[in-house]
């Protein structure tokens, strides 16, 4: 059947819900974090060049009104740099009215390039890379089996943008149960404010049932904090986050309550929002609305 060719399940970020997604890899090269469920069962392997380039070609005779290009699965930035290139070069031949390409980056992917290496792929069309800090606290890292510190993926991140990139970094709400939360939330905060990304999207932690995380509730070792503790652990979170510019984002479907901050602008406004939440005076997402 013609089409573009997709293998398990595809996730993209919010943001590039209008773009052309081409999966480029199968599954994630990492795959040991507790929290994510989406490519359990898959060994990861990158996908023959023939059947990238066939979606490319299908794309550019079907999807040509679009205008951005996302790279998927998990972690495409792990392909070797002359794949990578070969790819973004043949979108920009397929599709010159492609403004911008994106792709999920992991910290051990990001530092195996060189900063030569990635101004090339800018060059090529490269516009942004989304990278999963999840929580700065290096206890928690380790609890979720992340595979690295946090000072590693704040490396990795300030590379991405000193290469000319745009940096979109993920923090998670709840991974670290009760009673580390605002531990958690601080050392994330100050993460973010060392990487100073153009864009935060805080998600909150979302049980799903082929997790470790999930056995680990079952079994009581783990608390998810109350609706009103991720309220705080929100706060503390925006409250050590310092960017000199960009967007903090909590509208993502897990989230209880939907932030667009503009930073450094709408800050003070934004935890006063919080704070209205928390005294019952601004309204919630109901339980049944949250969805990952």
């Amino acid at each position: 059947m013609e089409g573009m060719h997709y293998e398990g399940t595809i996730i993209r970020p919010p943001s590039e819900a209008d773009s052309i997604i081409l999966q480029v890899t199968v599954g994630c090269s990492h795959n040991k974090c507790t929290f994510c469920g989406t490519y359990k069962g898959r060994r990861f392997r990158i996908k023959d060049q023939k059947v990238i380039d066939a979606d490319i070609a299908y794309a550019a005779d079907h999807l040509s009104f679009l205008r951005r290009v996302f790279l998927t699965d998990g972690d495409a930035l792990i392909l070797p740099q002359d794949r990578l290139v070969r790819i973004l070069t043949r979108i920009r031949e397929k599709m010159p009215s492609i403004q911008r390409v994106g792709l999920y980056g992991n910290a051990k992917s990001i530092l195996r390039k060189s900063a030569e290496q990635l101004a090339e792929l800018r060059e090529l069309g490269l516009g942004i890379v989304y990278l999963g800090l999840e929580s700065g606290d290096d206890e928690v890292l380790k609890s979720i089996r992340k595979g690295v510190a946090a000072k590693k993926i704040v490396e990795a991140g300030s590379r991405i943008r000193e290469a000319g990139l745009k940096l979109s970094v993920t923090a998670l709400l709840g991974i670290a149960g009760r009673e580390r939360s605002l531990i958690h939330a601080r050392a994330t905060g100050e993460a973010l404010s060392t990487m100073d990304p153009n864009y935060v999207g805080v998600l909150t932690l979302m049980l799903l049932p082929n997790t470790e995380l999930w056995r680990e509730v079952r079994e009581q070792r783990f608390e998810l904090p109350t609706q009103p503790e991720l309220m705080l652990e929100l706060r503390e979170m925006l409250y050590h986050t310092n960017m000199t510019r960009g967007l903090f984002f909590s509208n993502h479907a897990s989230n209880y309550l939907a932030l667009r901050v503009k930073m450094p602008a709408d800050r003070e406004k934004a935890l006063k929002v919080i704070d209205g939440a928390l005294q019952g005076n601004v309204p919630l997402k109901p339980e049944w609305m949250r969805a990952l």
